[in-house]
């Protein structure tokens, strides 16, 4: 308790900046709309020179890192087994198939425009399930090395933005290819990248449509756990013994599980559901802005438009084989 206690308050300025940035992004963003996550990212990087002050790279460190998987774990209060029940399995399929081809395929493609292994599978990570906190997740079990922050902070802004332009313009996509709101629902929720833009298109077209779209989203959410596990032991077996003693299952997926079967049994109650929810949130932003904070803009520059690229081809791969599904489905 007592090293705890001053692990904690050796990362007080760290944490309190972080956290500062995290209620100035939601007071912009509800204010002027647009993506928290992104303003996040870019409000962290005007405050990079303090990483160079280890009173605040202590906290820095420990947002970026602690708070993330504290936020990821509680994610698992948004999903419940009844809610992919009532999908049906055809969409549940299509749903997982998508998320799999996405991984397999979006790697493939990431290596042949030259990124590493670990940046092809982070990029193609975060388009097939929820966008930044997937890539945050599957970023915490990667093998770290130079380049591996810089690398998480371009994939949480690029498909933080390839979600904002999608955002806008599949409603107007899903109204040419003549789609029922239902069918609608389950393209917007399967191929939308992040939450809030999934939520914010959906009731574009309609409260049907945005209801189904979100529902569609968190069964990608879902997806999350099994993904960054098999990650996880892949590359436990990879790790050399000299690497240390790592667990074979990262503590936060374990909580998410737990979570996501406490929250099924309905023994989650509804004013504790209505507080943690929203912590999730702000665990997530926090640990976005620690990061946006850790990185400069002379390292995103060097990395040129490679990743980039590959985020763009790997959503539209993404957006096809959902399109395809449907038209099987329908």
């Amino acid at each position: 308790m007592t090293r705890t206690i001053d692990t904690l308050r050796d990362a007080a300025p760290g944490l309190l900046l972080s956290a500062t940035i995290a209620l100035a992004v939601r007071f912009v963003s509800d204010r002027l709309g647009g993506p928290a996550m992104l303003y996040a990212l870019l409000f962290g990087m005007a405050f990079n020179f303090l990483t160079e002050d280890e009173r605040f790279a202590r906290g820095i460190r420990f947002a970026s890192r602690n708070i993330l998987r504290i936020g990821v774990a509680l994610l698992g209060l948004r999903i419940t087994t009844g809610d992919v029940m009532e999908l049906g399995w055809p969409v549940v399929a299509l749903i997982v198939a998508s998320v799999v081809a996405t991984i397999l395929f979006g790697g493939l493609i990431g290596r042949a425009f030259g990124l590493n292994g670990g940046q092809s599978v982070l990029s193609a990570g975060a388009v097939a399930i929820c966008g930044a906190s997937a890539a945050l997740a599957i970023a915490s079990v990667l093998p770290s090395h130079k380049d591996h922050e810089r690398n998480t902070i371009m994939t949480v802004a690029g498909v933080t933005a390839l979600s904002t332009v999608a955002m806008v313009l599949y409603p107007v996509f899903v109204t040419y290819l003549h789609y029922d709101n239902v069918t609608a629902g389950i393209f917007l929720g399967a191929t939308i990248h992040d939450v809030a833009q999934v939520v914010g298109a959906g009731y574009i077209v309609s409260d049907q449509s945005g209801e189904i779209s979100t529902l569609v989203k968190l069964i990608r959410v879902a997806c999350l756990v099994p993904v960054v596990i098999s990650i996880s032991l892949i590359l436990h077996r990879r790790r050399s013994p000299e690497a240390g003693n790592v667990p074979l299952l990262p503590w936060f997926l374990v909580a998410f599980v737990v979570l996501v079967i406490i929250n099924s049994l309905g023994w989650v109650p509804g004013e504790a559901h209505t507080l943690l929810t929203p912590v999730s949130s702000w665990c997530l932003l926090t640990a976005v802005a620690a990061l946006g904070v850790k990185t400069s803009l002379k390292a995103l520059a060097d990395v040129g438009p490679a990743p980039v690229a590959v985020m763009v081809i790997q959503t539209l791969l993404l957006a096809a084989f959902v399109i395809g599904g449907v038209a099987l489905i329908r």
